[in-house]
């Protein structure tokens, strides 16, 4: 990946995911970096990172996106994710 914003490293959480940007009159598919990280001291949030891989866009510029979440915040959405990883689970089988 090209002028890579996040840092990639032995720590990252999912370093090669299949992502999508979606907009008005476009949509495009990369690869792209997933990473959950928190402030190594006093830990106050959880960021939620996501950078498709600008080599494969034409129309976004490079960027990564970022969400800041509570820690309620965050353990609503591992529920919510492993609820759904289940469904997908559950269809396959």
């Amino acid at each position: 990946m090209a002028d890579r914003i996040m840092k990639v490293n032995a720590f990252t959480t999912l370093d090669l995911v299949e992502g999508e940007a979606e907009g008005h009159g476009f949509d495009e598919d990369a690869y792209a970096v997933l990473n959950v990280t928190s402030p190594r001291e006093d830990p106050d949030h959880v960021s939620l990172q996501l950078e498709l891989d600008n080599t494969e866009l034409e129309h976004l510029q490079p960027h990564a996106d970022r969400v800041t979440l509570t820690a309620e915040e965050a353990r609503t959405l591992a529920e919510d994710l492993e609820k759904h990883a289940a469904k997908v689970e559950d269809a396959g089988n």
